[in-house]
């Protein structure tokens, strides 16, 4: 049962509400500026980076260990916080596809060792440097045959 006294506030004519003070938006506002973690480049506002990166002629594509160890390190050098790896290794001589899940984003592997080729898409928003895990991949499976294509997802128009 509701008091009378929250009754009395329910049935306040609007005319009587005090409307002079910041609104309850503005007042978060004003507390903590929201940070969308939008990029620019070239006057340009986006939401992320997203590389597509193909490494032809690579080794080392069913290693399990140096798949995830490499993803660490693009993590590390990129600049972004890894929230979680999982990886599957199809059997033991196949291929691996696994994804690092990122506050940023992610960079999901897919691997062919029969074909020498694997595929990596690296997405990331905010202060990272998704550029800088090209190299990565490139050491790591010893390839010098590297196409990336990049995509500017979210532009504002």
């Amino acid at each position: 049962m509701t008091s009378p006294d929250v009754r009395h506030k329910l049935n306040t004519p609007v005319e009587n509400i005090d409307t002079n003070g910041p609104s309850h938006k503005q007042i978060l506002k004003a507390e903590k500026p929201v940070n969308d973690h939008f990029k620019e480049k070239g006057g340009i506002k986006y939401a992320g980076e997203h590389l597509i990166i193909d490494v032809w002629d690579a080794t080392n594509l069913d290693d399990l260990t140096l798949i995830e160890d490499t993803l660490r390190h693009a993590v590390e050098v990129s600049g972004a916080t890894l929230l979680h790896i999982h990886l599957h290794h199809f059997t033991p001589t196949g291929g691996v596809s696994g994804v690092a899940v990122l506050a940023e984003s992610h960079i999901s592997v897919h691997t062919w060792p029969e074909k020498n080729y694997a595929a990596f898409d690296v997405f990331m928003c905010g202060d990272t440097e998704p550029e800088k895990t090209i190299s990565i991949f490139q050491k790591a499976f010893c390839s010098n045959k590297i196409e990336v294509k990049e995509i500017l997802r979210g532009i504002e128009l």
